[in-house]
């Protein structure tokens, strides 16, 4: 299988494709995530019960998605906030995505210097 890479320009530097392709399948899992959460809040009380089962799962799927300091942060948030009643609503994984793709602007990773 062949594996195409592309780059974009950007402030004089060379960003891959790939990347910037990457973020947003992080977006769209989490949106996915926050949705199954939010279901739990539509059914009462048994779905109060069913963020026992999910709260681990969250908090599990929140350190594969985001590594390091701010997924270990994350992903204890995210158990907390499945685990208590009520707190379902907030999407937990796309704040944390705001986080690190818009407001501390991660830089990348892949830099290719001419």
């Amino acid at each position: 299988m062949v594996f195409l890479e592309y780059y974009l320009l950007k402030n004089s530097e060379l960003i891959n494709i790939t990347m910037l392709e990457k973020k947003y399948t992080k977006l769209f899992i989490g949106l996915i995530l926050d949705a199954i959460g939010m279901l739990s809040f539509t059914i009462p009380f048994v779905g109060e019960l069913s963020d026992i089962i999910w709260a681990p799962i969250s908090a599990w799927a929140m350190t594969k998605l985001y590594k390091g300091k701010v997924g270990s942060i994350a992903s204890k948030i995210a158990f907390v906030e499945e685990a208590l009643p009520g707190l379902d609503i907030i999407p937990t994984f796309t704040i944390t995505w705001l986080y690190m793709y818009v407001f501390a602007k991660e830089k990348p990773k892949e830099i290719i210097v001419g």
